[in-house]
């Protein structure tokens, strides 16, 4: 199929008329319908229903938007890779969220390029309701996540077993600061802490929330890996007697699209989980450099 047909169709789910489409693509009305007509004409059914008020999706259409948005993505992400670079004879895709992508992601990275020369590298970060779209959809290979969804022909692995804990800086203990580290552990928090269920500042990003802490004050909930430099050097201390919540690292991909570079490409991963790294967050781009 035309794969601007399918960009068409999404244009028009976009802006919410066959009018207003035309003027994004800059073409002509005319042309956006007989794109529709003859994208409908190949699915056998009808995808909107056009009126005075612009273009409004029917069931096919609602069903059709995730297959669109796929083919688009799929072609997109076939530009990007295609051809492949002298010397490089496969292409790894990888994602992780926000908080493991520091020093996780980039220790794995740095593995990949250094063993792994003949494949191309995109690492991409996100939320891991995100990537793990991208795994089923075949957008990537792998992905780290906090919060695995057990879709069928995807594998999860625990890669790293963790725990949140509650500290503070010694010289300023107080706001208590609400972290989010998803649903499970606000349920598992609220329970536990009802008191602090409600508090006056809260971050959705643990590294965010942490630089917070050190520079101004407060409590808080932290993986143990990051915060285990700082409590050894006494600049955090851990706040007695709170309660522990288990939050491990988990591996997600797909067996489907399971292959030996793949597979050569997770051990090296498995490798920089072992590995004696600072998990402290610490981002300094004058030394990076």
């Amino acid at each position: 199929m035309d794969i601007s047909l399918a960009r068409t169709f999404l244009e028009i789910v976009r802006s919410g008329s066959l009018v207003a489409a035309a003027e994004q693509l800059h073409v002509t009305q005319a042309a956006v319908t007989a794109r529709i007509q003859s994208l409908e004409s190949q699915l056998n059914c009808t995808l909107f229903v056009r009126n005075r008020g612009g273009a409004r999706l029917t069931p096919d259409g609602e069903q059709f938007v995730a297959y669109a948005n796929r083919m688009v993505q799929a072609w997109e992400a076939a530009q990007r890779d295609l051809p492949l670079l002298c010397g490089i004879d496969n292409v790894l895709h990888v994602g992780a969220e926000p908080s493991l992508c520091n020093p996780l992601m980039l220790h794995w990275v740095s593995l990949l390029r250094r063993r792994l020369g003949s494949q191309a590298v995109r690492a991409e970060v996100g939320d891991g309701g995100q990537l793990q779209r991208k795994l089923e959809q075949g957008a990537l290979d792998a992905a780290l996540v906090f919060q695995p969804t057990y879709w069928p022909g995807l594998q999860v692995e625990e890669l790293l077993e963790e725990k949140l804990i509650q500290v503070c800086l010694p010289s300023n203990p107080e706001p208590y600061i609400y972290i989010d580290w998803g649903d499970a552990f606000r349920q598992q928090h609220d329970r536990a802490l009802p008191e602090r269920a409600r508090a006056e500042l809260s971050f959705n990003l643990g590294p965010l929330a942490l630089q917070y802490l050190l520079s101004y004050g407060g409590a808080g909930y932290f993986r143990t890996r990051v915060v285990q430099s700082y409590l050894d050097s006494g600049a955090l201390v851990r706040v007695p007697q709170a309660p522990e919540f288990s939050f491990p690292t988990w591996l997600v991909y797909s067996r489907e699209r399971d292959s030996d570079s793949l597979q050569q490409a997770l051990d090296l991963l498995r490798e920089a989980a072992r590995g004696d790294h600072d998990w402290s967050q610490r981002w300094n781009p004058v030394s990076a450099a």
